[in-house]
């Protein structure tokens, strides 16, 4: 499905978030929400970023689109640098660059009908007006499901999963290329997130789209991505293959999260690698590898040196300084 060249490529990606402490005189703490993040995305490519609550996911989505601005690192797409581009020579790029959000019931405008949603990007960007406008808003529609007479309505009058349907078909009006999809189906039921997943994987085909889809659920990672990206402190500590990653996963962190992923079949088991501690606070990382008070396999050395993102066999890469011992809870 993806092709060989690069539609996305992040370099060394910083975002940092300064906390004042509440005592008086204390110094000024910096958060890294995101630290030196890199990683780059084919055409037609799905690439799954997935990590726990806090680890920087979302940030990194928002600083791909410009919603927020990084403090350093680079942002190549369709060949062009975001990060050194004006909010006026952004702007036609944005219609390549859409995304959705992962509340469908805060991420669309209450006071507006669904027609004028899906129109308002159209009209903005003098796509279509009158009756072609007319006609690209039923298509829209029907292209996720619902029906011509559904833009009448407002979006408190549908249900969550349909809201999200509005939210996808907002993001294709203007024919992106690249779609960032923020957690699009945790604040769904587990019905209603495979008919999402279904619909986003059978317009990515449509549409030849390049999806980097965060989620925290390596369920719903596994069943839509080519590939998949671990995060952790805001750091990418292992980035695969897909079914290379849940086959033989390379590092102790994403080890562990596949070894809690329930399985269907109760005459399977797997080697329990369950985790011991809290995540560390990102103000006050641990020296070394980030994940190593929580690690199985640490040694000295991983309380002393960082451990860079090194392949490690077909387009197998993992940040951890013994990554040959890990792999025995795969799914």
């Amino acid at each position: 499905m993806s092709a060989s060249r690069p539609l996305l490529e992040v370099r060394d990606l910083v975002k940092s978030f300064p906390v004042t402490s509440r005592r008086l005189g204390a110094p000024q703490k910096c958060l890294f929400a995101v630290n030196g993040v890199s990683f780059s995305l084919n055409q037609g490519e799905t690439l799954g970023l997935v990590g726990e609550s806090g680890c920087g996911k979302s940030t990194t989505g928002k600083l791909i689109m410009r919603l927020q601005e990084a403090d350093s690192g680079e942002i190549h797409f369709a060949g062009h640098d975001l990060t050194a581009l004006s909010a006026r020579a952004l702007r036609p790029l944005r219609r390549q660059m859409q995304m959705v959000f992962q509340d469908p019931y805060s991420s669309l405008n209450p006071r507006m009908r669904v027609g004028e949603i899906l129109a308002e990007p159209l009209h903005l960007h003098g796509l279509a007006q009158g009756g072609a406008l007319q006609e690209e808003v039923a298509r829209l529609l029907a292209t996720v499901g619902l029906s011509e007479e559904h833009q009448l309505r407002f979006p408190h009058e549908f249900s969550g999963g349909q809201r999200q349907r509005i939210g996808i078909a907002r993001a294709l009006a203007l024919r992106p290329q690249l779609v960032v999809a923020d957690e699009p189906v945790s604040a769904l039921d587990l019905s209603i997130q495979a008919q999402v997943l279904n619909l986003m994987h059978e317009i990515q085909q449509q549409f030849d789209l390049t999806y980097l889809f965060i989620a925290h659920d390596l369920s719903v990672i596994a069943h839509i991505s080519d590939r998949v990206a671990v995060m952790y402190l805001g750091r990418i500590v292992e980035i695969a293959p897909a079914e290379a990653l849940y086959q033989a996963p390379r590092h102790p962190y994403s080890e562990a999260l596949l070894a809690a992923v329930p399985l269907p079949d109760p005459t399977v088991h797997r080697v329990s690698r369950s985790l011991s501690g809290e995540v560390p606070s990102p103000l006050d990382p641990p020296s070394g590898c980030p994940f190593h008070p929580r690690c199985p396999y640490a040694q000295s050395l991983c309380r002393e040196e960082l451990p860079p993102l090194l392949p490690c066999g077909d387009g197998h890469f993992a940040a951890c300084h013994y990554s040959e011992r890990v792999g025995s809870a795969g799914a």
